[in-house]
C-alpha cells in the first residue's frame, strides 16, 4: 500500500523523525587513536564553531556543511572529524588509524597530532574536557605495559566491558598535554560494537565534566544561602515582638531579602537542573557499557559513585535548600502581610466607629435644626398670613391680622412639621444605609 503523497505534512515531521538517528555511533576498527575536545560556547561562539569547521573543510576542498546541521562526520586528509553542536557546548572528535609496530616501546600517537595545529588553536569557546582514547587489539598491549606507557599506575581504574568482550583502562587524570587518557582493548568486539562503546566512553567523560559545572555555583550559593537564612531567622524573631510602627521597616527588609533569594534562585536553577540531567546521563552511559570487575582494579562505576556522589549531593542539596528558603520567605512574607492587613482592618474599624459616633451627633444636630426650621418656617408663614389678613379686612375679612395669625400658628406648625417628616422618611427610604 502506497502512502498518499498529497497528505499535508507537518513542517517538522522529517526533523522529528530523524531525531532518533541523530549522532549515531560510527563503526571503528582497532588500532585507532581518538582525540575528543569539548568547548563550552555561547550563542555567538556556537555559530563561530560552524564557520570554523567550514573553513577546515574548505581548505581541504570538501563540501560545506548545511547551515541547519548540528553534527558533521567527514574524512579530512589523514584524519576523520566529527563535529557536534549541543545546547551548551560544541564537541570535536578526531580519529586517526595508528600502527602497532613498536607500540610496546613507545607511547601511541594521539589523533590530534595530525590535525592542523594553527586551526586547532582557534577552536571557539573554552575547553571543558579533552580526552585521548586509543582502541587497540587485545593482544597488543597488556595491562602492566599499559599502565607504564600510557596511564598513571597509582590511579589506574579499569573493567571488563561489553559483556566481557573488551576491556577499558583509564586514570581519569589530566596529563602534561592537558588531556585525560583512556585505553580500550577491543578483544572480540565487532566494529559497530566498538564504535558504540567508544561513543559511550567519550560521553561519560563529556557529561561528567558538564555535570560538575553546577558545583562552583552550588558552593557560591552556600554563602548567599547562609546569610539569607540568618537574615530570615532574625526577621522572624523581630516579627514576633514588632509593634505596628515597626512593620513597614520589617516588610521592607523582607521584600529585599525575597528579591535577593529569588534572584539567586533564578540565576542558578537552570544550572542545577542541567547538572542533574547530566549526572543521570553519566549513570545511563555507565550502565550501557555493561561493566564487570577486573582483579585488583576499581570499576568506572565504583570510582564515579565514590568521587561524583559528594559533588552531586552538593548540587542537589543547594537546589533543595534554595527551594526551601524561597518557600520560607514566602510564608513569612504572607504572615507579615496578614498582620499588616489585620492592623489596617482594626484601624478601619476604629475609623468607622468614630464616623458612626460623628454621624449620631450629626443626626442629633440635624433633629435640633429641624425643630428650629419648623419654628422659623412657621414664623415667616404666619407673618405672611397676618399681612394677608390685614389686607383682606378692607375686603370684608372679619378678623384682625393678629387674630388671624394667632389662629394660624398651630395649623401652620403642624403642616410644616408633617411635611418635613414626610421628606425625611422619603430620604431614608431612598438611602437606607446612610440613615
Amino acid at each position: 500500500m502506497q502512502l498518499n503523497n498529497h497528505l499535508q505534512q507537518h513542517p517538522q515531521r522529517t526533523a522529528l523523525h530523524n531525531e532518533i538517528h541523530a549522532r549515531p555511533p560510527e563503526a571503528m576498527t582497532a588500532p585507532l587513536a581518538i582525540s575528543h575536545v569539548v568547548m563550552v560556547c555561547d550563542a555567538a561562539q556556537r555559530e563561530a564553531s560552524r564557520a570554523h569547521v567550514a573553513a577546515l573543510l574548505r581548505d581541504h576542498h570538501l563540501p560545506q556543511p548545511d547551515l541547519a546541521s548540528t553534527h558533521i562526520r567527514m574524512e579530512v586528509g589523514p584524519f576523520r572529524i566529527r563535529w557536534e553542536l549541543h545546547t551548551e557546548f560544541v564537541s570535536w572528535t578526531f580519529t586517526h588509524p595508528i600502527e602497532l609496530d613498536g607500540l610496546d616501546q613507545r607511547e601511541p600517537v594521539a589523533a590530534i597530532a595530525v590535525v592542523p595545529q594553527e586551526w586547532l588553536a582557534g577552536l571557539p569557546g573554552q575547553c571543558l574536557a579533552a580526552l585521548h582514547l586509543w582502541a587497540l587489539p587485545m593482544h597488543s598491549l597488556g595491562a602492566s605495559t599499559l599502565s607504564r606507557r600510557v596511564l598513571q599506575e597509582d590511579t589506574l581504574i579499569g573493567s571488563s566491558v561489553a559483556d566481557g568482550h573488551g576491556e577499558v583502562y583509564t586514570d581519569l587524570s589530566i596529563h602534561a598535554d592537558g588531556f585525560s587518557r583512556m585505553v580500550v582493548l577491543a578483544g572480540s568486539l565487532t566494529p559497530r560494537r566498538l564504535g558504540r562503546l567508544v561513543q559511550r566512553l567519550i560521553e561519560i567523560e563529556t557529561y561528567r565534566m558538564a555535570a560538575l559545572l553546577g558545583l562552583p555555583a552550588a558552593r557560591e550559593a552556600y554563602s548567599v544561602l547562609a546569610y539569607a537564612e540568618r537574615e530570615l531567622a532574625e526577621l522572624a524573631q523581630s516579627i514576633r515582638s514588632a509593634t505596628p510602627n515597626d512593620e513597614p521597616v520589617l516588610l521592607d527588609r523582607l521584600t529585599k531579602l525575597a528579591g535577593q533569594v529569588e534572584s539567586q534562585h533564578a540565576a542558578t536553577h537552570s544550572r542545577f537542573s542541567a547538572s542533574a540531567a547530566y549526572f543521570e546521563l553519566v549513570d545511563k552511559r555507565i550502565d550501557d557499557i555493561a561493566e564487570a570487575r577486573l582483579p585488583g582494579l576499581q570499576t568506572i562505576r565504583e570510582f564515579m559513585d565514590r568521587r561524583l556522589t559528594p559533588a552531586r549531593s552538593t548540587c542537589e542539596w543547594a537546589a533543595r535548600r534554595q527551594d526551601a528558603l524561597s518557600q520560607r520567605v514566602s510564608r513569612i512574607s504572607n504572615l507579615l502581610r496578614t498582620r499588616v492587613e489585620i492592623d489596617q482592618q482594626q484601624s478601619s474599624q476604629a475609623l468607622l466607629a468614630t464616623m458612626n459616633q460623628r454621624q449620631g451627633v450629626q443626626l442629633k444636630l440635624q433633629t435640633a435644626v429641624e425643630g428650629l426650621s419648623v419654628a422659623a418656617i412657621t414664623y415667616y408663614t404666619v407673618g405672611l398670613i397676618a399681612y394677608m389678613a390685614k389686607g383682606a379686612q378692607a375686603l370684608g375679612w372679619p378678623w384682625s391680622g393678629e387674630s388671624t395669625a394667632a389662629l394660624a400658628i398651630p395649623l401652620v406648625a403642624a403642616v410644616v412639621w408633617w411635611s418635613m417628616r414626610k421628606l425625611h422618611r422619603k430620604i431614608v427610604e431612598q438611602h437606607p444605609g446612610e440613615a
